[in-house]
Protein backbone atom coordinates (compact mmCIF):
# COMPACT_ATOMS: atom_id res chain seq x y z
CA UNK A 1 0.00 0.00 0.00
CA UNK A 2 2.77 2.82 0.19
CA UNK A 3 3.85 2.35 -3.41
CA UNK A 4 0.43 3.58 -4.10
CA UNK A 5 -0.20 6.50 -1.09
CA UNK A 6 3.17 7.60 -2.32
CA UNK A 7 2.30 7.54 -6.22
CA UNK A 8 -1.02 9.54 -4.57
CA UNK A 9 0.89 12.19 -3.23
CA UNK A 10 2.99 12.73 -6.13
CA UNK A 11 0.16 12.88 -8.12
CA UNK A 12 -1.35 15.54 -5.73
CA UNK A 13 1.45 17.41 -5.02
CA UNK A 14 1.55 17.72 -9.16
CA UNK A 15 -2.01 18.57 -9.63
CA UNK A 16 -1.19 21.32 -6.58
CA UNK A 17 1.66 22.82 -8.42
CA UNK A 18 -0.15 22.99 -11.55
CA UNK A 19 -3.20 24.47 -10.14
CA UNK A 20 -1.56 26.79 -8.38
CA UNK A 21 0.74 27.83 -11.51
CA UNK A 22 -2.09 28.07 -13.60
CA UNK A 23 -3.74 30.55 -11.41
CA UNK A 24 -0.65 32.46 -10.52
CA UNK A 25 -0.38 32.84 -14.92
CA UNK A 26 -4.31 33.72 -15.27
CA UNK A 27 -3.98 36.58 -12.38
CA UNK A 28 -0.66 38.00 -13.96
CA UNK A 29 -2.11 38.10 -17.73
CA UNK A 30 -5.28 39.68 -16.53
CA UNK A 31 -3.22 42.13 -13.55
CA UNK A 32 -0.98 42.96 -16.24
CA UNK A 33 -3.61 43.94 -18.83
CA UNK A 34 -5.48 46.62 -15.93
CA UNK A 35 -5.14 50.12 -16.06
CA UNK A 36 -3.67 51.01 -12.80
CA UNK A 37 -0.69 48.20 -13.51
CA UNK A 38 0.11 49.61 -16.46
CA UNK A 39 2.01 52.24 -17.11
CA UNK A 40 2.28 52.30 -20.69
CA UNK A 41 -1.74 53.13 -20.48
CA UNK A 42 -1.63 56.29 -18.00
CA UNK A 43 -0.96 59.21 -20.24
CA UNK A 44 -0.48 62.56 -17.88
CA UNK A 45 -2.73 65.30 -19.40
CA UNK A 46 -4.75 65.58 -22.49
CA UNK A 47 -1.72 66.50 -24.17
CA UNK A 48 -0.10 63.39 -23.35
CA UNK A 49 -3.36 61.62 -24.93
CA UNK A 50 -2.68 62.94 -28.31
CA UNK A 51 -1.03 61.13 -31.28
CA UNK A 52 -0.69 57.11 -31.07
CA UNK A 53 -4.03 56.73 -32.76
CA UNK A 54 -5.62 53.17 -34.42
CA UNK A 55 -4.95 52.35 -38.14
CA UNK A 56 -7.39 50.70 -38.74
CA UNK A 57 -8.62 48.51 -42.23
CA UNK A 58 -11.27 50.23 -44.16
CA UNK A 59 -13.36 46.89 -44.66
CA UNK A 60 -15.27 47.74 -48.10
CA UNK A 61 -12.78 49.59 -49.90
CA UNK A 62 -10.28 46.69 -49.21
CA UNK A 63 -12.68 44.05 -50.35
CA UNK A 64 -13.87 46.27 -53.41
CA UNK A 65 -10.27 47.00 -54.43
CA UNK A 66 -8.28 43.99 -53.35
CA UNK A 67 -6.13 46.06 -51.35
CA UNK A 68 -5.79 46.91 -47.76
CA UNK A 69 -6.70 50.03 -47.68
CA UNK A 70 -5.80 51.58 -44.00
CA UNK A 71 -7.31 55.00 -42.46
CA UNK A 72 -5.10 56.61 -39.16
CA UNK A 73 -7.85 57.47 -36.92
CA UNK A 74 -7.30 60.89 -36.27
CA UNK A 75 -10.28 61.78 -35.01
CA UNK A 76 -9.83 60.32 -31.75
CA UNK A 77 -7.57 62.53 -30.81
CA UNK A 78 -8.78 64.74 -27.64
CA UNK A 79 -9.72 67.57 -29.81
CA UNK A 80 -11.44 65.46 -32.09
CA UNK A 81 -8.63 65.79 -35.29
CA UNK A 82 -5.23 65.58 -37.02
CA UNK A 83 -4.71 69.23 -35.96
CA UNK A 84 -4.18 68.36 -32.78
CA UNK A 85 -0.67 67.24 -33.18
CA UNK A 86 0.18 70.29 -34.79
CA UNK A 87 -1.78 72.98 -31.86
CA UNK A 88 0.67 70.49 -29.23
CA UNK A 89 3.61 71.40 -31.83
CA UNK A 90 3.03 74.85 -32.09
CA UNK A 91 2.61 75.97 -29.01
CA UNK A 92 5.13 74.04 -27.49
CA UNK A 93 7.97 75.09 -29.86
CA UNK A 94 6.53 78.75 -28.97
CA UNK A 95 7.15 78.54 -25.67
CA UNK A 96 10.07 77.22 -25.88
CA UNK A 97 11.78 79.97 -28.19
CA UNK A 98 10.27 82.57 -25.94
CA UNK A 99 7.80 83.71 -28.29
CA UNK A 100 4.51 83.21 -26.44
CA UNK A 101 4.54 82.99 -22.24
CA UNK A 102 2.44 81.08 -19.82
CA UNK A 103 -0.95 83.45 -20.24
CA UNK A 104 -0.11 84.61 -23.36
CA UNK A 105 -2.84 84.18 -25.74
CA UNK A 106 -2.18 82.03 -29.02
CA UNK A 107 -4.06 83.58 -32.03
CA UNK A 108 -5.39 81.98 -35.12
CA UNK A 109 -6.90 81.89 -38.50
CA UNK A 110 -8.78 78.85 -39.32
CA UNK A 111 -11.92 77.40 -40.45
CA UNK A 112 -12.42 74.99 -37.75
CA UNK A 113 -9.95 72.23 -36.88
CA UNK A 114 -7.20 73.66 -35.98
CA UNK A 115 -8.69 76.31 -34.32
CA UNK A 116 -10.69 74.09 -32.10
CA UNK A 117 -7.72 72.34 -31.17
CA UNK A 118 -5.70 74.99 -30.32
CA UNK A 119 -8.01 76.00 -28.19
CA UNK A 120 -8.30 72.93 -26.69
CA UNK A 121 -4.99 72.71 -25.82
CA UNK A 122 -4.03 75.86 -24.85
CA UNK A 123 -5.37 75.98 -21.04
CA UNK A 124 -3.02 72.86 -20.84
CA UNK A 125 0.09 75.39 -21.26
CA UNK A 126 -1.26 78.28 -19.27
CA UNK A 127 -2.23 79.97 -22.20
CA UNK A 128 -5.68 81.17 -23.93
CA UNK A 129 -6.98 81.59 -27.63
CA UNK A 130 -8.34 84.03 -30.04
CA UNK A 131 -9.42 82.37 -33.19
CA UNK A 132 -10.37 84.41 -36.07
CA UNK A 133 -12.90 81.81 -38.59
CA UNK A 134 -14.84 82.80 -41.78
CA UNK A 135 -18.41 83.34 -41.39
CA UNK A 136 -19.16 80.34 -44.01
CA UNK A 137 -17.44 77.74 -41.66
CA UNK A 138 -19.98 74.85 -40.29
CA UNK A 139 -21.42 76.79 -37.59
CA UNK A 140 -20.95 74.20 -35.04
CA UNK A 141 -17.04 74.44 -35.26
CA UNK A 142 -17.55 77.79 -34.04
CA UNK A 143 -19.99 76.93 -30.94
CA UNK A 144 -17.25 74.01 -29.96
CA UNK A 145 -14.54 76.98 -30.06
CA UNK A 146 -16.54 79.15 -27.93
CA UNK A 147 -17.61 76.24 -25.74
CA UNK A 148 -14.07 75.40 -24.77
CA UNK A 149 -13.25 78.63 -23.74
CA UNK A 150 -11.40 80.20 -26.83
CA UNK A 151 -12.62 83.72 -28.26
CA UNK A 152 -14.00 83.37 -32.09
CA UNK A 153 -14.24 86.60 -34.20
CA UNK A 154 -16.27 85.77 -37.32
CA UNK A 155 -15.73 87.58 -40.70
CA UNK A 156 -16.50 87.55 -44.07
CA UNK A 157 -14.47 85.28 -46.29
CA UNK A 158 -12.29 87.49 -48.33
CA UNK A 159 -8.88 86.75 -50.71
CA UNK A 160 -5.57 85.81 -48.46
CA UNK A 161 -4.33 89.22 -50.10
CA UNK A 162 -6.86 91.07 -48.62
CA UNK A 163 -6.15 92.41 -45.31
CA UNK A 164 -9.06 91.83 -43.94
CA UNK A 165 -8.34 88.12 -44.55
CA UNK A 166 -9.30 85.58 -41.72
CA UNK A 167 -5.47 84.70 -41.54
CA UNK A 168 -4.25 88.30 -42.10
CA UNK A 169 -6.87 89.60 -38.98
CA UNK A 170 -5.02 86.65 -36.93
CA UNK A 171 -1.77 87.81 -37.41
CA UNK A 172 -2.84 91.39 -36.10
CA UNK A 173 -4.58 90.17 -33.03
CA UNK A 174 -1.19 88.60 -32.30
CA UNK A 175 0.88 92.19 -32.83
CA UNK A 176 -1.96 94.33 -31.28
CA UNK A 177 -1.90 91.72 -27.84
CA UNK A 178 2.00 92.34 -27.85
CA UNK A 179 1.49 95.83 -28.60
CA UNK A 180 -1.03 96.03 -25.37
CA UNK A 181 1.72 93.62 -23.61
CA UNK A 182 4.10 96.27 -23.87
CA UNK A 183 2.39 99.20 -23.10
CA UNK A 184 0.94 97.77 -19.60
CA UNK A 185 4.32 97.08 -18.53
CA UNK A 186 5.60 100.53 -19.11
CA UNK A 187 2.63 102.23 -17.90
CA UNK A 188 3.17 99.94 -14.54
CA UNK A 189 6.80 101.33 -13.97
CA UNK A 190 5.45 104.89 -14.23
CA UNK A 191 2.20 104.39 -12.70
CA UNK A 192 0.50 101.07 -11.90
CA UNK A 193 -2.60 103.34 -10.94
CA UNK A 194 -3.86 103.93 -13.98
CA UNK A 195 -4.75 100.23 -15.17
CA UNK A 196 -8.00 98.35 -14.19
CA UNK A 197 -8.27 94.71 -13.88
CA UNK A 198 -10.01 92.41 -15.48
CA UNK A 199 -9.74 88.52 -15.75
CA UNK A 200 -6.71 88.84 -13.70
CA UNK A 201 -5.04 90.48 -16.42
CA UNK A 202 -4.49 94.24 -16.53
CA UNK A 203 -6.44 96.36 -19.70
CA UNK A 204 -5.79 99.59 -20.87
CA UNK A 205 -10.03 101.14 -20.87
CA UNK A 206 -9.41 103.03 -23.84
CA UNK A 207 -8.16 100.18 -26.42
CA UNK A 208 -11.72 98.96 -28.54
CA UNK A 209 -12.08 95.32 -29.17
CA UNK A 210 -12.41 94.58 -24.83
CA UNK A 211 -12.86 91.04 -24.99
CA UNK A 212 -9.66 90.24 -27.22
CA UNK A 213 -7.33 92.96 -25.55
CA UNK A 214 -8.36 91.24 -21.58
CA UNK A 215 -5.82 88.80 -22.43
CA UNK A 216 -2.66 89.26 -21.09
CA UNK A 217 1.01 88.58 -21.08
CA UNK A 218 1.12 89.32 -25.46
CA UNK A 219 0.22 87.29 -28.33
CA UNK A 220 1.97 84.62 -30.28
CA UNK A 221 0.36 84.41 -34.11
CA UNK A 222 0.74 80.02 -34.72
CA UNK A 223 0.33 80.51 -38.44
CA UNK A 224 -0.46 77.45 -39.07
CA UNK A 225 0.40 77.62 -43.08
CA UNK A 226 3.83 78.94 -42.93
CA UNK A 227 5.07 77.44 -39.47
CA UNK A 228 7.26 74.32 -39.86
CA UNK A 229 5.90 73.28 -36.39
CA UNK A 230 3.08 71.94 -38.38
CA UNK A 231 5.28 69.66 -40.81
CA UNK A 232 7.24 68.30 -38.12
CA UNK A 233 4.53 67.54 -35.51
CA UNK A 234 3.60 64.91 -38.87
CA UNK A 235 7.34 64.35 -39.89
CA UNK A 236 8.36 63.34 -36.18
CA UNK A 237 4.83 61.77 -35.07
CA UNK A 238 2.30 60.75 -37.69
CA UNK A 239 4.88 59.75 -39.93
CA UNK A 240 6.70 57.20 -37.12
CA UNK A 241 3.28 55.76 -36.25
CA UNK A 242 2.30 54.89 -39.66
CA UNK A 243 5.49 53.21 -40.34
CA UNK A 244 5.01 51.29 -36.82
CA UNK A 245 2.11 50.10 -37.45
CA UNK A 246 2.20 48.99 -40.88
CA UNK A 247 5.61 47.25 -40.04
CA UNK A 248 7.13 49.12 -42.98
CA UNK A 249 5.10 47.29 -44.98
CA UNK A 250 2.74 49.77 -47.01
CA UNK A 251 2.91 50.34 -50.58
CA UNK A 252 1.48 54.38 -50.66
CA UNK A 253 0.23 57.23 -48.93
CA UNK A 254 -2.27 59.48 -49.72
CA UNK A 255 -3.97 62.36 -48.34
CA UNK A 256 -5.45 66.18 -49.62
CA UNK A 257 -3.41 69.52 -48.43
CA UNK A 258 -5.04 72.68 -46.89
CA UNK A 259 -2.03 73.59 -45.08
CA UNK A 260 0.37 70.85 -46.34
CA UNK A 261 1.32 70.03 -42.94
CA UNK A 262 0.12 66.41 -42.97
CA UNK A 263 0.95 65.56 -47.17
CA UNK A 264 4.68 67.03 -46.71
CA UNK A 265 5.88 65.85 -43.03
CA UNK A 266 4.27 61.73 -43.55
CA UNK A 267 5.72 61.77 -47.15
CA UNK A 268 9.17 63.27 -46.22
CA UNK A 269 9.34 60.28 -43.77
CA UNK A 270 7.69 57.24 -44.92
CA UNK A 271 10.04 58.35 -48.64
CA UNK A 272 13.31 58.35 -46.63
CA UNK A 273 12.40 55.27 -44.56
CA UNK A 274 11.56 53.22 -47.96
CA UNK A 275 11.75 55.19 -51.34
CA UNK A 276 9.60 52.85 -52.81
CA UNK A 277 6.53 54.01 -51.15
CA UNK A 278 4.32 56.19 -53.45
CA UNK A 279 2.63 59.52 -52.64
CA UNK A 280 -0.03 60.68 -53.65
CA UNK A 281 -2.36 63.97 -53.45
CA UNK A 282 -5.94 64.17 -53.80
CA UNK A 283 -7.45 67.74 -54.28
CA UNK A 284 -10.88 68.94 -54.18
CA UNK A 285 -12.65 71.46 -56.36
CA UNK A 286 -11.31 74.94 -56.97
CA UNK A 287 -7.33 74.23 -55.39
CA UNK A 288 -4.45 74.36 -57.30
CA UNK A 289 -2.13 71.86 -56.10
CA UNK A 290 -3.46 69.32 -58.00
CA UNK A 291 -2.34 71.34 -61.04
CA UNK A 292 1.13 72.57 -59.06
CA UNK A 293 1.78 68.71 -58.47
CA UNK A 294 1.01 67.56 -62.08
CA UNK A 295 2.34 70.24 -64.27
CA UNK A 296 4.41 72.97 -62.08
CA UNK A 297 1.99 75.52 -62.80
CA UNK A 298 -0.39 76.67 -59.66
CA UNK A 299 -3.81 76.86 -61.30
CA UNK A 300 -7.26 75.97 -61.40
CA UNK A 301 -9.73 74.82 -64.21
CA UNK A 302 -11.33 78.51 -63.27
CA UNK A 303 -8.26 80.71 -63.75
CA UNK A 304 -7.49 79.32 -67.11
CA UNK A 305 -11.04 79.89 -68.42
CA UNK A 306 -10.86 82.96 -67.01
CA UNK A 307 -14.18 82.66 -65.17
CA UNK A 308 -12.61 82.80 -61.53
CA UNK A 309 -15.16 84.68 -59.30
CA UNK A 310 -13.63 86.71 -56.12
CA UNK A 311 -15.13 84.58 -54.01
CA UNK A 312 -16.02 81.54 -55.52
CA UNK A 313 -18.39 78.65 -53.98
CA UNK A 314 -15.21 75.92 -54.78
CA UNK A 315 -15.95 72.91 -52.59
CA UNK A 316 -18.07 71.91 -49.59
CA UNK A 317 -14.52 69.83 -47.97
CA UNK A 318 -13.41 72.17 -45.37
CA UNK A 319 -9.89 72.67 -44.74
CA UNK A 320 -8.40 71.31 -47.55
CA UNK A 321 -7.61 72.81 -50.39
CA UNK A 322 -5.76 76.29 -51.69
CA UNK A 323 -4.30 77.99 -54.36
CA UNK A 324 -0.72 79.09 -53.35
CA UNK A 325 2.18 77.15 -52.28
CA UNK A 326 2.93 77.49 -48.48
CA UNK A 327 6.17 76.80 -46.71
CA UNK A 328 5.12 73.45 -45.24
CA UNK A 329 3.67 72.16 -49.11
CA UNK A 330 6.52 72.86 -50.20
CA UNK A 331 8.27 70.12 -48.15
CA UNK A 332 6.11 66.94 -49.61
CA UNK A 333 7.66 64.28 -51.62
CA UNK A 334 4.80 63.86 -53.77
CA UNK A 335 4.60 61.22 -57.02
CA UNK A 336 1.23 62.33 -58.32
CA UNK A 337 -1.82 63.52 -57.93
CA UNK A 338 -5.66 62.98 -58.16
CA UNK A 339 -8.66 65.23 -58.57
CA UNK A 340 -11.67 64.18 -56.28
CA UNK A 341 -15.13 65.87 -56.31
CA UNK A 342 -17.61 67.15 -54.25
CA UNK A 343 -19.98 64.50 -55.42
CA UNK A 344 -17.19 61.70 -54.63
CA UNK A 345 -17.08 63.10 -50.80
CA UNK A 346 -20.38 63.11 -50.32
CA UNK A 347 -21.50 59.91 -51.68
CA UNK A 348 -18.13 58.35 -50.17
CA UNK A 349 -18.92 59.58 -46.99
CA UNK A 350 -22.55 58.39 -46.97
CA UNK A 351 -21.29 54.69 -48.28
CA UNK A 352 -18.63 54.14 -45.30
CA UNK A 353 -21.26 55.08 -42.93
CA UNK A 354 -23.67 52.50 -44.51
CA UNK A 355 -20.56 49.34 -45.10
CA UNK A 356 -18.11 50.28 -42.06
CA UNK A 357 -19.87 52.31 -39.28
CA UNK A 358 -17.35 55.19 -40.01
CA UNK A 359 -19.10 58.72 -39.66
CA UNK A 360 -16.60 60.96 -41.28
CA UNK A 361 -15.98 64.57 -42.10
CA UNK A 362 -15.62 65.72 -45.82
CA UNK A 363 -11.59 66.34 -45.61
CA UNK A 364 -11.58 62.44 -44.47
CA UNK A 365 -14.46 61.35 -47.00
CA UNK A 366 -12.26 63.00 -49.61
CA UNK A 367 -9.14 61.25 -48.29
CA UNK A 368 -11.11 58.08 -48.63
CA UNK A 369 -11.41 58.87 -52.53
CA UNK A 370 -8.25 59.31 -52.84
CA UNK A 371 -7.50 55.50 -51.36
CA UNK A 372 -9.80 53.86 -54.19
CA UNK A 373 -7.87 55.94 -56.90
CA UNK A 374 -4.96 54.95 -55.67
CA UNK A 375 -5.76 51.24 -55.14
CA UNK A 376 -7.42 51.22 -58.69
CA UNK A 377 -4.28 52.76 -60.11
CA UNK A 378 -1.59 50.66 -58.50
CA UNK A 379 -3.73 47.23 -58.75
CA UNK A 380 -5.09 44.59 -56.13
CA UNK A 381 -2.68 43.59 -53.34
CA UNK A 382 -0.97 46.83 -52.47
CA UNK A 383 -1.08 48.31 -48.74
CA UNK A 384 -2.83 51.91 -48.85
CA UNK A 385 -2.72 54.35 -46.18
CA UNK A 386 -4.86 57.33 -45.71
CA UNK A 387 -5.67 59.80 -42.88
CA UNK A 388 -9.19 60.15 -41.07
CA UNK A 389 -9.08 63.37 -40.04
CA UNK A 390 -12.36 64.40 -38.19
CA UNK A 391 -15.42 62.87 -37.49
CA UNK A 392 -18.34 63.87 -39.27
CA UNK A 393 -20.03 65.56 -35.88
CA UNK A 394 -18.53 69.14 -36.51
CA UNK A 395 -20.17 68.73 -40.04
CA UNK A 396 -23.67 68.68 -39.46
CA UNK A 397 -24.82 71.62 -40.93
CA UNK A 398 -23.57 71.77 -43.92
CA UNK A 399 -21.63 68.12 -45.67
CA UNK A 400 -24.94 66.23 -43.80
CA UNK A 401 -27.40 68.78 -43.95
CA UNK A 402 -29.87 67.56 -46.52
CA UNK A 403 -30.89 71.21 -47.28
CA UNK A 404 -27.67 72.49 -48.00
CA UNK A 405 -26.38 69.55 -50.13
CA UNK A 406 -29.54 69.79 -52.26
CA UNK A 407 -28.76 73.55 -52.85
CA UNK A 408 -25.63 72.54 -54.63
CA UNK A 409 -26.99 69.19 -56.54
CA UNK A 410 -24.94 67.06 -53.92
CA UNK A 411 -27.93 65.15 -52.68
CA UNK A 412 -26.32 61.23 -52.26
CA UNK A 413 -28.35 58.50 -54.33
CA UNK A 414 -25.54 55.92 -54.76
CA UNK A 415 -26.32 52.40 -53.58
CA UNK A 416 -22.67 50.95 -53.79
CA UNK A 417 -19.05 52.70 -55.77
CA UNK A 418 -20.46 53.00 -58.71
CA UNK A 419 -20.27 57.16 -57.98
CA UNK A 420 -15.89 56.08 -58.22
CA UNK A 421 -15.75 55.99 -61.90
Amino acid sequence: MAPVRTTGAIVAAISFSMAAFSYFLFFKMNTSTLPFNNKKKRRKGVVDAIGNTPLIRINSLSEATGCEILGKCEFLNPGGSVKDRVAVKIIEEALASGDLVPGGVVTEGSAGSTAISLATVAPAYGCKCHVVIPDDAAIEKAQIIEAVGATVERVRPVSITHKDHFVNIARRRAVEANELAAKKAKASQVDGNGLDRMNGCTIDQEKENSDFLSHCNGGFFADQFENLANFRAHYEGTGPEIWEQTSGCLDAFVAAAGTGGTVAGVSKFLQEKNPNIKCFLIDPPGSGLFNKVTRGVMYTKEEAEGRRLKNPFDTITEGIGINRVTKNFMLANLDGAFRGTDKEAVEMSRFLLRNDGLFLGSSSAMNCVGAFRVAKTLGPGHTIVTILCDSGMRHLSKFYDATYLFKYGLTPTANGLEFMK
